[in-house]
């Protein structure tokens, strides 16, 4: 855990390798992710690198590979997994070869004398792999859609006969001359329908006939087609339509789209050429028909036909079948290459970080993990040796003055989720204390606070379960978004059940029901008590066998004062919560203060703010613990008269020291009203409390009455000196001292800082030249520290309440239980079982849905929201720079994700 509190050490290192070995060194360096390398180059744009060449052919790869997974996609099939990434960066092979890809076998890439040569090599070999498959591809796919075509106009033809023949032997036997203009050929060809051309009688007959257009269009232009048809002759045609059953394939989308076949009868040239003109616009297919009269040649058409229709969606299948075994082959293969492009291009891109000072040499700088440079400088020997050259390779530290180091925390599987949190926010600074070590543990708990419910917990604990059990699969599957987000939160979610679950014990809640698991301390002296009995203690009071062994006694959850007393009890427990991490976030900032050895942020404004805090804030969760610890009974029984013949007198509650003796009852010498107290005051009958109280702590109730603590703590300020029921000896002179030093520490807070700070300033700053820009600092930091100041004096009021949301959330679930409860439960179970059977249907529906669902997740952002705000705001500055490391493995893993 020391670890994960300070971030890792940074050295900033200089590497030179030589040009021949560089592609070598940054291969194994790659594998290490230990280094974060620095662009020497920012000068240079993109294409002025020096391999930018190589970062070029890598996208072309890519954009080959997308191709591929793309076509793979069409046909449904999913992309095989490369496996482990871990195994894959181990393993020696790189590349599949055509031989071998297609029986599935892998081969190893040729060897090469040098880094440059192997990763030259390495990029030829892929390129021809992956050019003479999509040259392959693209040509199956250009001969798909040309058979596509051809196919779909066949269909549109058969289909386009059929109707029309039906329509002329039904509706029209004796009407139209129809003609033909495909879809991407030139003009109608007119023929008679019924008379001969060498017969005069037919032929006068002919010029009575309408001619006619054929053709296909798709169903969803159908009303705008015959609108504009209508429109642009003015209603001189006649048009018809019959939808195709069978979806026609669009040859280049490959989506399916539904068409209708249409008839237009129109007479004249021009209505000919505007039809013709809108069909184009609405790429309507045009086929020309022989003449109906004709039956053996329309039969013999459509013979025809339909047998090249047979044949083309033979040839298509067998197309469709190539390609789909194709595309088996490179979905093996895929992520694989892709993975083996995005290696190589990474070390080219980051090759382009380096500078070349002299001729074959490329010079390096970047952040190393402390621990981790001698791997650094073993892994770039190793290289060198391998390559047999003998110009010597260099690994060094750079001297101070360093740029900022970046921020690395080593995680693992439990605490990534947590990490990544606090992240979210903001990075912490090099060597910060680090807010993701305490989330850890508050954020659960601070998250059970407010859902503490057994049954409700239950579910959610076991939906953590769940994550963990099918770690190991999820780990190697490709999730989406939330499933993702879920998978790395698992260990959260676990612990924010289990938190739950134990807030739930602690309230002992289940459903809104309280569980009697202990048995209560509590009886009615029935079985079946009305409404309005008093429950009386099985045990005396004080005893240890009075109190139940853990949590609330259930008897509160049927009590009238049940709402008084949970309300009273969680919000103490909210306040003191809030206190303590805010209080601890305090204390971080003074740990930070000392590491860095920032005296004056220590002395000036830690030690205020910690004086502040505990003036006030930390006191008051002090009042909180003492009105719990005293034995109200036994002070307000001291300040009771009572008669020496009742049998309360010598009772063993009175447990109060007075004359150095405890629990002594003092007989009275009578007098009075005939009473007196315990310790032997003799009653007048006209007495205040504060007469009657032995502890003499002044105020009105002279300590023998319970205070209302909100009015205590808002009296330190509105009534200094002014205590109207103390609970101990001198208090209202305590509270003056506290307010006293809160009051002190906020001038110093503001003032004291940037006060010593301008004297630094002045010390510096010998000569004149530099006073405008000595003021301007200076006033920035007194803008600062105000800032700081009312931040933080405010904050600490504000953050305080908003604490609170820990009751409130905490109240609404309870409250939402018991409505879904008595409402969808209770109500039915009387009535017969259909109902009962719709209750259970409605309180389960509602309970996953409002509690299981919506209330986790409101609970879960008010607990972060805590964390974000009212925590790290003490202490977390959020602006480090966060370490990314040259790691095959991230790159790998972000694009399988």
């Amino acid at each position: 855990m020391s670890r994960w509190f300070r971030s890792e050490h940074m050295e900033y290192i200089s590497l030179i390798v030589n040009e021949d070995a560089a592609h070598d060194c940054l291969a194994d360096l790659g594998k290490l992710s230990a280094i974060q390398f620095t662009d020497l180059n920012p000068d240079l744009t993109p294409f002025q690198r020096r391999y930018v060449s190589y970062v070029r052919r890598c996208d072309e790869l890519e954009r080959k590979l997308r191709f591929f997974g793309s076509e793979c996609d069409n046909f449904g099939l999913n992309l095989e997994t490369a496996g482990d990434v871990d195994a894959f960066l181990e393993s020696n092979a790189s590349i599949i070869g055509r031989s071998g890809a297609a029986g599935g076998a892998s081969a190893a890439p040729p060897s090469a004398s040098g880094g440059k040569a192997s990763g030259t090599q390495l990029l030829e070999s892929l390129e021809v792999e992956l050019e003479g498959y999509e040259s392959q591809l693209k040509e199956l796919n250009a001969y798909s859609e040309k058979l596509t075509r051809e196919y779909n106009e066949k269909v549109e033809l058969q289909e386009v006969l059929e109707k029309a023949r039906r329509f002329f032997m039904t509706d029209a036997p004796r009407l139209a001359v129809s003609e033909l203009s495909g879809g991407r050929s030139g003009g109608a060809k007119p023929g008679a329908l019924l008379a001969g051309a060498h017969d005069d009688e037919a032929r006068a007959d002919l010029d009575m006939r309408f001619s006619s257009i054929t053709g296909v269009v798709s169903t969803e232009e159908k009303v705008r087609f015959e609108r504009m048809i209508f429109r642009a002759t003015r209603g001189n045609c006649y048009v018809r339509f019959a939808p195709i059953k069978q979806p026609i394939t669009d040859p280049e989308t490959g989506s399916l789209i539904e068409k209708c076949v249409f008839i237009v009868f129109f007479k004249s040239l021009s209505i000919e050429t505007k039809l013709k003109k809108i069909c184009d616009a609405f790429f309507a297919h045009r086929y020309s028909l022989p003449d109906m009269d004709d039956a053996p040649a329309v039969d013999r058409m459509l013979t025809e036909n339909a047998q090249e229709l047979v044949d083309s969606r033979t040839v298509l299948l067998k197309n469709q079948d190539t390609r789909f075994r194709l595309c088996q082959m490179l979905a093996q293969h895929t992520e694989r290459w892709t993975w083996i492009v995005l290696r190589e291009k990474a070390t080219y891109h980051t090759l382009n970080m380096f500078k070349a000072d002299v001729s074959g040499m490329l010079r390096g700088e970047g952040w190393v993990i402390s621990e981790s440079f001698e791997d650094i400088r073993a892994s770039v020997n190793r290289a060198h040796s391998d390559m047999d050259h003998n110009m010597p390779s260099d690994v060094d530290q750079v001297a101070k003055p360093w740029p900022t180091p970046p921020t690395h925390f080593t995680t693992n599987k439990f605490t990534y989720g947590y990490q990544e949190f606090v992240n979210t926010y903001g990075i912490p600074r090099y060597r910060e204390a680090n807010p993701a070590l305490f989330t850890a543990a508050t954020f659960p708990f601070l998250f059970g606070v407010m859902y503490g419910d057994i049954g409700h917990g239950l579910f959610l604990f076991c939906a953590g379960l769940y994550l963990l059990c099918n770690e190991e699969k999820n780990d190697k599957a490709k999730l989406d978004e939330m499933t993702g987000g879920l998978h790395a939160g698992r260990y959260m979610i676990t612990m924010m059940g289990f938190f739950a679950v134990y807030a739930g014990l602690v309230y002992n809640d289940c459903f809104s029901l309280g569980l009697n698991l202990f048995g209560s301390r509590w009886s009615f002296g029935s079985d079946s008590p009305d409404e309005g009995d008093e429950a009386e203690m099985t045990g005396e009071f004080g005893d240890g066998d009075s109190v139940y062994p853990f949590g609330l006694d259930p008897m509160w959850h049927v009590a009238a004062n049940e709402l008084l007393f949970f309300n009273s009890f969680k919000m103490k427990l909210s306040v003191i919560f809030g206190i303590l991490q805010m209080f601890s976030g305090t204390c971080l900032k003074g740990l930070n203060a000392v590491y860095f050895g920032k005296r004056l942020d220590f002395l000036f404004e830690f030690l205020p703010m910690l004086a502040f805090a505990c003036s006030l804030f930390v006191y008051m969760v002090v009042l909180i613990f003492m009105k719990w610890s005293i034995n109200w009974h036994s002070r307000m029984m001291s300040a009771t008269c009572i008669d020496p013949n009742s049998n309360d007198w010598g009772s063993a509650d009175y447990q109060e020291t007075v004359n150095g003796q405890t629990g002594v009852w003092v007989d009275c010498n009578g007098g009075g009203d005939g009473t007196c107290t315990p310790w032997g005051y003799v009653c007048q009958g006209n007495d205040v409390t504060a007469d009657k109280c032995p502890l003499d702590f002044g105020g009105s109730g002279d300590g023998c009455q319970p205070p209302n603590l909100i009015t205590t703590l808002i009296n330190i300020a509105l009534a200094p000196g002014n205590v109207d029921e103390p609970m101990y000896y001198g208090q209202a002179g305590m509270q003056n001292i506290l307010l006293a030093i809160a009051g002190i520490s906020v001038p110093v807070l503001l003032c004291a800082k940037p006060y010593f700070l301008s004297k630094e300033a002045a010390a510096h700053h010998a000569h004149g030249d530099d006073d405008d820009d000595e003021e301007h600092g200076f006033g920035e930091i007194i803008i600062h520290q105000a800032i700081e100041t009312i931040e933080f004096v405010l904050g600490m009021v504000s953050n305080t309440a908003s604490y609170l949301r820990l009751w409130a959330l905490s109240l609404a679930h309870s409250e939402l239980a018991t409505v879904f409860w008595e409402k969808a439960m209770l109500s039915t179970l009387n009535l017969n079982w259909f109902a009962t059977f719709i209750g259970y249907a409605i309180f389960a529906g509602t309970t996953f849905g409002v509690l299981l669902m919506m209330d986790v997740l409101e609970c879960f952002l008010h607990a972060l929201r805590l964390h974000w705000v009212e925590f790290q705001n003490k202490f977390f500055h959020a602006d480090g720079i966060r370490f990314a490391p040259y790691s095959f493995k991230q790159i790998l893993m972000d694009s399988s994700a």
